[in-house]
């Protein structure tokens, strides 16, 4: 679409104009949704996490996880080829709400050990150590069961495998990182919230 107009704004005379219809235009309003519903998502999640954790602080280190798991998402679906459409972008969406809960076990357990007594430190090492197990097996399982979508098997396969890609990649993406990434982050915005209390 975006090489056919182009196009037309080098090729067509002055005072010409073109516009989309048809499923090109249901197209842009659906990313259009599609955007709207992402942000709303991410909007919502921050607020229930905001409200769990009675802190602003701790749901941007949960979220975290969002931008691990996108990448992960773009890589694989570059990798095979594959290119950013409404069932991909569905999957993007369904991203939120899965990968979250790995950071959530971990800043909710890291929370937990710090009210117990234990310092930050040790606090941040135990939580990773006692949820590690726990995080991996629900990344794995939902892998695995995201993976029959992801390989396109069976009837109408061919519009759902975007969406499986997605998942996959980015679970896989944010669970690895996740265990690293987030710990680090906790302990550098707890180290900023100290300063400027």
């Amino acid at each position: 679409i975006e090489a056919v107009q182009d196009l037309a704004g080098r090729m067509l005379p002055a005072g010409f104009a073109t516009t989309v219809t048809g499923q090109s235009q249901e197209m842009d309003d659906a990313f259009g949704s599609l955007r709207f519903t992402f942000l709303l998502a991410l909007m919502a999640v921050f607020l229930v996490l905001a409200a769990q954790f009675e802190s602003f602080v701790h749901p941007f280190t949960i979220l975290l996880s969002l931008p691990l798991a996108i990448f992960g998402a773009f890589l694989l679906l570059a990798s095979l080829n594959m290119t950013l459409n409404i069932y991909s972008f569905i999957g993007i969406v369904m991203l939120i709400g899965l990968v979250t809960k790995n950071s959530i076990l971990l800043v909710d357990c890291t929370n937990n050990l710090r009210a117990g007594g234990l310092s930050r430190p040790e606090a941040v090492i135990q939580a990773g150590t006692v949820r590690m197990r726990p995080i991996l097996m629900t990344a794995i399982s939902t892998v695995a069961g995201i993976l029959p979508v992801a390989a396109g098997l069976g009837a109408g396969a061919e519009s759902r495998r975007p969406l499986g890609v997605v998942v996959a990649g980015g679970i896989a993406a944010s669970t690895l990182l996740t265990l690293i990434v987030v710990p680090v982050f906790y302990t550098l915005l707890d180290d900023a919230r100290v300063w400027l209390s």
